[in-house]
């Protein structure tokens, strides 16, 4: 069956089913309940192996959908590896994997050349401002007051900048310990893209999946890495996946957003930002600082980098069978893991863009 008659009846029957799949060899599983557990007439027949590697902001979601797709059928294996998006996109630039998540764009390095490979955006997420801190509870910091603590100019957590902020909060007389990215992330694009649209005039570290950090930062590798070294150490703050800062039990400061109001990174923050942004005819996107009182201003879209055309059509069929389950299902798990689901005409743009999908002449 192909790529195209798959989708086509997916979109006929207006139900999705859930797809066969083993399950993920890397990662740590999501835990969400299947809402199907017979083997879908239209994907039966699939079955071999593809892989996948990057994004850790996504790394949840992505198990989450490859766990319910195994309740399916077994004929089928999708595997991925949260490796940071910088590495995912290199790994697939040079044919390692089928596919990449990454949570930044891609460069003439990262990948092959932009008519080989497609965007398709799959949900998106908070980047927190984690911290610990014994004795505070709650936090709120602007833009600027970020770019001074992170280029290491506000170094310690009664600075006055800070108290002005939180006017009634006790603040220690401690030193601030900044915890940054050690490997090449989207997370660390987005938060240092948010800085430099937002503290213009403060940031002068520019933006990318690496920057000229202080060499006094402490580095962690993964959002997970990030979130257990803040964990580990009081008077800790750094930028991490929102789950993650949630799971290592850290404190999330309130961000101002673009309207002058202090918001936390939840998924009804980052669903306020999804809804004020347009895509690009590539079905990128930029929802970081954008307008409206509950938008979360640091909202990370993520992606999953396909190919054009693949070597053969049960890769091809894997590759978007995987992807359109979670354009469809998948979607209804985003809020529950700290996601959330795309609004429904870039959803609907996404299924499209698979329509794309094809096999290379022999």
């Amino acid at each position: 069956m192909t790529v195209r008659r798959i989708l086509h009846l997916l979109t006929a029957i207006s139900v999705f089913v859930a797809l066969p799949v083993a399950q993920a060899a890397t990662a740590q599983s999501a835990t969400a309940q299947s809402t199907s557990t017979k083997p879908s007439p239209l994907t039966a027949g699939l079955s071999g192996s593809v892989e996948g590697s990057g994004s850790t902001l996504a790394n949840r979601y992505y198990q989450a959908i490859i766990t319910e797709m195994a309740k399916s059928s077994p004929n089928l294996t999708i595997k991925y590896r949260a490796i940071g998006s910088g590495k995912g996109k290199g790994e697939f630039g040079k044919g390692i994997t089928d596919f990449a998540g990454t949570d930044s764009l891609v460069k003439s390095t990262d990948a092959p050349k932009a008519a080989e490979f497609l965007y398709v955006p799959t949900t998106a997420a908070a980047v927190a401002v984690a911290y610990k801190l014994k004795g505070v509870d709650s936090l709120k910091l602007s833009a600027p007051t970020l770019a001074k603590i992170f280029q290491r100019e506000i170094k310690r957590w009664d600075d006055p900048t800070i108290l002005a902020e939180n006017p009634g909060v006790k603040l220690p007389n401690r030193v601030i310990g900044v915890v940054r990215r050690a490997d090449p992330s989207g997370t660390t694009s987005n938060f240092t893209k948010f800085l430099a649209v937002a503290a213009p005039d403060v940031w002068k570290l520019g933006s990318g999946d690496t920057v000229a950090w202080s060499s006094a930062m402490a580095r962690g590798v993964g959002n997970r890495g990030m979130a257990q070294l803040i964990s580990y150490n009081n008077g800790s703050i750094g930028y991490v996946e929102a789950a993650d800062a949630t799971a290592f039990g850290l404190n999330r400061v309130a961000i101002r957003n673009k309207d002058g109001e202090y918001v936390l990174p939840t998924p009804a923050g980052v669903a306020a930002a999804l809804a004020e942004v347009t895509a690009e005819p590539d079905l990128t996107f930029q929802p970081l600082n954008a307008p409206g009182s509950d938008s979360y201003p640091i909202t990370a879209p993520t992606y999953v980098l396909v190919r054009t055309e693949y070597k053969d059509r049960q890769t091809a069929d894997a590759v978007v069978a995987f992807l359109t389950y979670g354009l469809n299902e998948g979607q209804e798990l985003a809020p529950k893991l700290d996601y959330a689901a795309l609004p429904e005409p870039l959803r609907a743009q996404a299924l499209e863009q698979l329509k794309k999908v094809g096999v290379a002449t022999p």
